[in-house]
């Protein structure tokens, strides 16, 4: 299974947000763009529609930028994912049975199921907060060198 881009880069401009010094600060498109290697135009519609769904506030002008809506522990990543590619089952037949003749006797369907359980399990009890403390965690480790 595959994360689409505009999931990627909606999460990493979220958890680069909640890394500021200053959440409350607005952070301009390009800032976030230039830090995590996003190009701008396709970064301003994944943050356009990240502000149409209320999980950023975002602000034009000289002073504008983009800031979290509420606090970073309050945001998942099921929510980020619903938001930016919809609640989209590895196969059609998991929400509705009637998309595949052999649905009552495949073996494949409960195992996709099982899949699909478990990502939504590890999505909904990850946060934004957790994902910035980590990618802190990685910065601020020293580097080491294999000998």
């Amino acid at each position: 299974m595959r994360i689409p881009m505009k999931v990627d880069y909606g999460v990493r401009a979220l958890v680069d947000l909640a890394g500021q010094p200053d959440v409350h600060r607005p952070v301009r498109t390009a800032d976030i763009a230039g830090r995590q290697g996003i190009p701008e135009p396709y970064l301003d519609q994944v943050l356009t529609t990240l502000n149409k769904f209320g999980l950023i506030t975002s602000r034009r002008g000289p002073q504008g930028g983009h800031v979290l809506a509420r606090a970073a522990a309050d945001i998942t990543l099921d929510e980020v994912v619903a938001t930016l590619d919809g609640r989209n089952p590895p196969l059609e037949c998991i929400d509705d049975a009637t998309e595949c003749a052999l649905s009552g006797c495949c073996a494949q369907r409960d195992i996709w199921r099982d899949v699909e359980e478990a990502i939504h399990a590890v999505l909904t009890t990850t946060t934004i907060a957790d994902l910035a403390e980590r990618q802190q965690a990685r910065t601020a480790a020293p580097l080491t060198f294999a000998s």
